[in-house]
């Protein structure tokens, strides 16, 4: 583990400790929500298919046959194998159940009930339990029952159309960025939900459909339109509500990104780049009406960017107390000196692959911090553990492994 001072109490007291989840999902969203829980201290056990495991140990680049995006989403998680379509699988899934607080899934609607472990079932055992159900469509409506992915609600809820150049196609991110904000907001649904158990004591439902909070972090897109019939359109890289805002190519063949969200920062960069008359603009008092004239924004503080080396730009802003940044891949990531300090990226000791760079977890706490015990276990590396601790004997597990359960 990392030794870095916000880390050096992965033992101690946990924000979520003496929570337990059930990680039923796949691929994304439902997975990342167990992922932030356990980050904090939460308990996750993680139930896959025995054939089939969760597709994201297959996902994306692997090391020596080990798939490295599992490494991250399935940290600090057991993991267990059991075929909830099999009366053994059900009757192990509902003792397990009987224990935990929380459920997460990502089946088909009415796919736990074909299996008869629906709300009516798991509630029967366990009345506090939050059964959190995290689909494409949510769990009614026309489109429920279709299948979908993240990348249908990044089209479906407007992003893709803002996205990109004016005159280019829709663009779509290269990332899971409707699964991720979908796993955030699935995380404060089930904190929410446990906080309501807390005062009522009785478990709930929560229905998260990905279509939706992408949909919500896009801004007052519905409101303007209702209001106004106003549709934003694709603008690249630029604002409708302020300029300049733009990626400008340094000397050197490097970006940099501008921002000019405040009048005062917008004023800075102009006398910085030798260009305080246009301050003088009477377009120039606000950000809308800047974004009007960002042809001739973009002009003034692209050409003196384009003249100095990344380095010179970046100091200069600093010193004018400008808002600038590098665009970084990866590599520029790793070395920043700002994520270095914050510890955004750290190291955990992996079994299986050895020292492994990962994101850290999201946010810092002083008093209950929250830390990666472990990265993602194999397949099933923890059945026997966690379902002798369930009470299942040796006859039991066996008997289970007959019928094809585990």
């Amino acid at each position: 583990m990392s030794t870095h001072p916000e880390n050096r109490r992965p033992e101690g007291p946990r924000s979520l400790g003496g929570l337990r989840v059930l990680d039923l999902a796949t691929l994304f969203a439902g997975p990342m929500a167990a992922t932030l829980l356990g980050d904090f201290g939460a308990e996750v056990i993680k139930v896959e298919h025995p054939g089939r495991p969760d597709p994201s140990r297959g996902h994306g680049p692997a090391k020596d046959g080990v798939g490295l995006w599992w490494k991250v989403l399935g940290r600090n998680k057991r993991t267990i194998t059991l075929d909830l379509s099999r009366p053994g699988g059900r009757a192990t899934l509902l003792r397990l159940a009987a224990t935990a607080d929380v459920v997460i899934e990502n089946f088909r609607p009415g796919t736990l009930e074909r299996w008869d472990l629906g709300w009516p079932e798991l509630s029967a055992v366990n009345p506090r339990l939050v059964l959190t159900r995290v689909t494409a469509f949510g769990q009614f409506g026309p489109y429920a029952h279709r299948p979908g992915f993240g990348t249908l609600a990044e089209a479906m809820s407007g992003f893709a159309a803002l996205t990109g150049e004016p005159d280019a196609p829709p663009t779509l991110p290269p990332f899971g960025l409707a699964d991720s904000v979908a796993a955030l907001a699935t995380a404060y649904a089930v904190l929410t939900a446990l906080a309501a158990r807390d005062r009522t004591g009785e478990g709930q439902v929560v229905d998260m459909a990905i279509i939706e909070p992408i949909l919500a972090v896009l801004g007052p897109q519905p409101t303007w339109y209702d209001q106004l019939g106003y549709v934003q359109e694709r603008t690249g890289n630029r604002s409708a509500n302020n300029a300049p805002r733009n990626t400008y190519r340094t000397a050197d063949g490097a970006w940099v990104a501008v921002s000019t969200s405040a009048q005062s920062v917008a004023e800075r960069v102009m006398r910085l780049v030798g260009r305080p008359e246009l301050i003088e603009e009477p377009w120039f008092t606000t950000g809308a009406r800047r974004a009007a004239h960002a042809e001739v924004l973009d002009e003034a503080v692209g050409s003196w960017i384009a003249a100095r080396d990344r380095a010179e730009v970046l100091a200069a802003f600093e010193k004018a107390e400008a808002a600038v940044a590098p665009v970084q891949d990866v590599r520029d990531v790793l070395a920043d000196p700002q994520y270095q300090a914050l510890d955004t990226v750290t190291t955990v000791d992996d079994p299986e692959l050895g020292p492994l760079r990962m994101q850290n977890v999201l946010f810092r706490l002083s008093g209950t911090p929250g830390a990666i015990r472990w990265a993602g276990r194999p397949h099933g590396a923890d059945t026997d553990a966690v379902l002798t601790e369930l009470g299942l004997g040796p006859d039991e597990l066996r008997a289970l492994r007959e019928e094809g359960a585990l």
